[in-house]
């Protein structure tokens, strides 16, 4: 027996892990200006490094977290400075560098196949199949056995998956930790002035390119740990960065594609819209419309790009309020 219900769980671990996507999604985009197709890809780094540790090695699943951390964090830096920066450079324009990520995109995700394959014909008897990826067996459990004796419930049983803790806490962290970076550290504001005005910046004698490098690596880093919880709450493959990247782009345009904290906010919107959202509308019409779930995160970025193309964030909340009080009271 479970303190909440499954369906909510779910949504709380699927909002926490694509508000790091989402914020590491819009933080590359701030700097480079160029919407980063392979982002989803840093994220099954992230799975198979757990997948790896967790049951090749028989390490505790969430010390695939910091290592998840530095591979994706190198793997996007690699991308940065190989790729994007010497196309820049070179006078690329916004079209050749969003094409330059997705051919990034198929890059890793080729990289991650071969492994996948590997692992199968290896250690098979092990990982079973290495591309249908579900380590829920592998997580701990919390007990709220003493927390239900307190509030006066039933203790018997009360427990839940460590995910549903670690989640929502490490995003937190994550969240807390980077807003205390670019906003209480003389490297931060070095860097936030180096992503609002890189020709001043440097001016001022910011180096602009090794800013951008931290803020890839950063981005990375944290779909890397997304990545990484992923397979102990929800099916993972191949194919999961590729699958999860309509969500990451809804959360960071609804949130506002300009605003890192607005990729913060749109993760919490978009995460239980689409878990609670594709439940319901199952319950409605069946069971049949649930692989129809990204059609939610599609819609909700359709109508943001429409209606409120700077997000949520973007939108000039106390003008909307007085006019709504204009009208209410004529």
């Amino acid at each position: 027996m479970g303190l909440v219900e499954p369906l909510f769980r779910d949504a709380i671990i699927y909002s926490s892990l694509l508000v790091m996507l989402s914020t590491g999604l819009t933080f590359t985009y701030l700097t480079t200006r160029v919407p980063n197709f392979s982002h989803g890809s840093f994220a099954t780094l992230g799975i198979y490094t757990t997948l790896t540790l967790g049951m090749l090695f028989r390490l505790n699943p969430y010390l695939s977290a910091p290592v998840a951390f530095i591979i994706s964090g190198l793997v996007a830096l690699t991308m940065y400075l190989a790729v994007l920066n010497p196309l820049a450079s070179r006078g690329a324009g916004y079209l050749q560098l969003m094409i330059a990520t997705i051919a990034f995109e198929f890059l890793i995700f080729s990289f991650i196949n071969i492994y996948a394959d590997y692992l199968t014909a290896n250690f098979g008897a092990i990982v079973e199949q290495a591309r249908t990826i579900f380590l829920r067996k592998l997580d701990l459990r919390v007990d709220f056995g003493p927390l239900a004796q307190v509030l006066g419930m039933r203790a018997a049983g009360l427990d839940e998956p460590a995910i549903f803790i670690i989640a929502p806490a490490t995003t937190l962290a994550s969240v807390v930790l980077l807003h205390i970076l670019l906003t209480k550290t003389k490297f931060g504001t070095g860097m936030r002035a180096a992503i609002e005005n890189p020709p001043l910046a440097e001016t001022v004698g910011i180096n602009v390119r090794r800013a951008y490098a931290v803020s890839w690596f950063i981005s990375g880093g944290l779909a890397g740990v997304s990545g990484s919880f992923w397979p102990l709450a929800f099916l993972g493959g191949t194919e999961t960065g590729s699958f999860l990247l309509v969500s990451i782009f809804a959360a960071s345009i609804v949130g506002g594609l300009n605003n890192l904290y607005g990729a913060m906010l749109g993760g919490t919107v978009i995460g239980p819209a689409e878990i609670l959202g594709t439940a319901e509308l199952s319950s409605v019409f069946g069971s049949w419309i649930i692989p129809y779930r990204p059609a939610i995160p599609l819609a909700a970025m359709a109508v943001t790009l429409l209606f409120a193309p700077q997000g949520l964030t973007g939108m000039r909340w106390i003008h909307i309020v007085r006019l709504r009080g204009y009208g209410s009271s004529s």
